[in-house]
């Protein structure tokens, strides 16, 4: 074990995680997103980076370009390599995105998220009424027939509610809305706040906020299935929300 050099406590030897450029670059990562290293001053020196991780000037080199790559540092004469500001930052990347749910704010950051599930996947449900097929509604019903035997375990239900969600995606044709709520939201599942702790009680509402948004879909009712969704979506985020508050 080696001290983080961050809270002075210890973290787990980095050669131990795979990659080594890929392990601190996560650490680092974390720690400038959420404020330990703060906007405008500069990180620790490379050598004082190579003791504290214990791994080559390479691999810290290595680790700086990407961590430049993603926005959140520039290398500067004379100061060194310092933290930039938040709008420099590539907010969809993976890890930025998953150390900003970790943070004091992180509920802002996913209130943002639920706005634009809003916007992509109401828009794609009411497409998605407009080009199903008979054999695309045949597979969502059995999607939906699939969720309601896995109502008394939370867990599977949540996964597969995922897929739920994802086939209608898939069938409004929109491939890049698809992948930005994929990316996303993938991202926010490992937050607490995000996916909550649903109930009997709450796996019951859910099931039937999918109901009412298959049978508009499955009528090619457009405005329909986009308010379902809505509702749908608003409704949970409004629950889980009030329990993390």
């Amino acid at each position: 074990m080696v001290s983080d050099g961050i809270t002075g406590t210890a973290s787990p030897t980095f050669a131990k995680r795979g990659r080594l450029a890929d392990a601190v670059i996560e650490h680092l990562t974390n720690a400038i997103v959420t404020g330990v290293y703060p906007v405008g001053k500069s990180l620790p020196t490379e050598t004082a980076l190579c003791d504290m991780y214990q791994v080559s000037r390479t691999v810290i080199r290595e680790v700086s370009t990407t961590l430049a790559e993603k926005g959140l540092i520039i290398s500067q004469q004379g100061r060194g390599t310092i933290v930039q500001e938040q709008s420099k930052w590539n907010l969809l990347d993976s890890t930025v995105l998953a150390a900003l749910f970790r943070r004091e704010d992180g509920l802002t950051y996913l209130d943002s998220l639920i706005e634009i599930r809003l916007l992509l996947e109401c828009a794609m449900s009411a497409k998605a009424a407009e080009r199903i097929t008979d054999d695309e509604i045949t597979a969502l019903r059995g999607i939906l027939a699939r969720l309601k035997s896995l109502a008394s375990d939370p867990l599977a239900y949540g996964k597969a509610d995922l897929d739920f969600h994802d086939f209608i995606m898939e069938v409004s044709g929109n491939q890049l809305g698809r992948a930005i709520i994929n990316g996303i939201q993938g991202q926010a599942l490992a937050t607490r706040d995000y996916h909550g702790h649903p109930t009997a009680t709450d796996i019951k509402a859910t099931h039937l906020a999918h109901e009412a948004i298959v049978d508009a879909i499955a009528r090619h009712d457009a405005k329909g299935a986009s308010q379902a969704m809505h509702d749908h979506i608003e409704g949970s985020w409004k629950h889980r929300r009030r329990i993390a508050d």
